[in-house]
């Protein structure tokens, strides 16, 4: 009997919003800026959490590469500061991923909104030349 909201799932919620408290109030990096923990996936056995943040106003690969250096360097001082706030008796090993999710996203909409205003340019054309066709005769 499955139940509908996991232990993991809880855990997993948990740790995202003490996470994103954390890492604007302690971490005092400046390269980091503005982060968002967009979801955490913990393990069955909770030993492990793999943390997926993006970055505000970020496109270009190597400073977001540069910002996951920062927060996994930082890790273990979050998991410190986890263990004071959360009560489990393990807290995961964390480690920071880039979340893609939302740039490809806004990419795919750009694409779908060039494509709508392709077709409405096309079909106004259309109408154009129908309506001079018809002038025509």
């Amino acid at each position: 009997m499955a139940r509908e909201y996991s232990r993991t799932q809880r855990v997993s919620d948990q740790l995202q919003r003490e996470l994103a408290s954390l890492i604007q109030l302690e971490i005092k990096d400046p390269r980091l800026g503005m982060v968002t923990v967009s979801a955490v996936e913990v393990t069955k056995d909770l030993a492990y959490a793999k943390v997926f943040v993006t970055f505000l106003a970020i496109n270009d690969q190597q400073p977001v590469d540069e910002k996951l250096e920062v927060l996994n360097h930082a890790a273990g001082f979050l998991r410190s500061l986890l263990a004071k706030s959360i009560k489990l008796r393990t807290i995961p090993q964390l480690s920071f991923y880039y979340d893609d999710s939302i740039s490809r996203g806004q990419y795919l909409s750009n694409l779908i909104d060039k494509a709508m205003a392709s077709d409405n340019q096309h079909h106004s054309a259309e109408s154009d030349q129908d309506n001079s066709n018809q002038e025509a005769e």
